[in-house]
């Protein structure tokens, strides 16, 4: 990514946040920025692919990164690990394209909003997998509902943005254990949690205290 370009996208996310996605124009970016108008228009078609591409970055990083622990990962128990914890990461990571997707995310075209809901619908059928083998594999609860299951883990760390502070009493990683613990605890067999050396299946250190 180019500097410029990285310096429009960061532009944006302040004014944006400061006076919402129709009180910006591309005038006050360029001003801002400090390049002019050619510039803005060499790397987006318009104010409105720019929302998207704001959109688009944190959604492609959570993406990537629960394909990536698809391929890792055979156990379902650390496969949903890893996705929740590179979930609450993009919390700390892009908080503030975060922001703005909330607050902005209405004005988006329907060609951008399509993209994003695609992506976002891809992200959710790999959460969704990573339950129902855990289910078929009998280290996850039978009588687990799948669909909303899913549906809980994507509201509670959504909420995020809500309450979320980088300055705060956690850190994003203490977030993302207690995150996991919470899930876990939710989702396990009972005679999974019971297990001693149940360690050897975490991914870095036992998400529950003994």
């Amino acid at each position: 990514m180019t500097d410029l370009r990285q310096k429009i996208i960061q532009s944006s996310l302040l004014l944006f946040e400061k006076h919402g996605f129709h009180g910006v124009s591309v005038n006050q970016i360029i001003k801002d920025v400090g390049t002019s108008k050619g510039g803005f228009y060499h790397h987006f078609t318009s104010k409105n692919e720019l929302l998207f591409v704001i959109h688009d970055t944190f959604i492609t990083y959570v993406l990537d990164k629960a394909t990536d622990a698809n391929k890792m990962y055979d156990s379902p128990i650390k496969r949903l690990q890893a996705i929740v914890k590179d979930f609450v990461n993009v919390f700390d990571r892009y908080k503030p394209h975060l922001s703005v997707f909330y607050q902005e995310s209405i004005y988006l075209k329907p060609q951008y909003e399509n993209l994003v809901k695609e992506k976002r619908h891809q992200f959710k059928q790999i959460i969704k997998q990573a339950i129902n083998d855990g289910k078929k594999c009998g280290e996850f609860r039978e009588d687990l509902q799948v669909e909303i299951t899913t549906m809980a883990i994507l509201g509670m760390v959504n909420w995020m943005y809500k309450w979320y502070q980088t300055s705060g009493t956690n850190t994003i990683e203490e977030v993302g254990d207690v995150f996991i613990d919470l899930i876990m605890h939710a989702v396990l067999q009972p005679e999974m949690i019971a297990i001693n050396n149940y360690e050897e299946i975490l991914l870095e250190k036992p998400f529950f205290s003994r």
